[in-house]
């Protein structure tokens, strides 16, 4: 791998670890907010709640799987362990978003 190669994939590499910032920050301010009531709150908040946090989840995991693919691409001739690790970002992460939020529904409306 060049160096600008390298350069490119840690660019993924970085893009990947912020588009995972704002899903897990509403992921954790939710479960805060339900310990204050916010399963006790009107029907159209609790949607609201429901709908950013699906919106962001969504935005976030279509960022990590774009740049995981490119990276994969990118580094597809190169020996680096790291581009094996890629289907996590893929697919596993975005399967845990969805048990979480999941749970989450069940809080908010079961």
């Amino acid at each position: 791998m060049t160096p600008e190669q390298r350069d490119v994939w840690l660019e993924h590499r970085k893009t990947i670890v912020i588009s995972q910032m704002a899903p897990t920050l509403l992921l954790i301010t939710t479960v805060a907010l339900l310990q204050f009531g916010l399963a006790d709150t009107a029907l159209a908040v609790r949607v609201a709640a429901a709908g950013i946090l699906l919106a962001s989840g969504i935005l976030g995991a279509l960022v990590q799987f774009q740049s995981a693919t490119e990276a994969q691409a990118l580094a597809a001739s190169s020996p680096d362990a790291l581009r094996d690790w890629m289907w996590v970002v893929k697919y596993v992460t975005p399967t845990v978003f969805v048990v979480i939020y999941g749970a989450l529904m069940v809080a908010l409306f079961g």
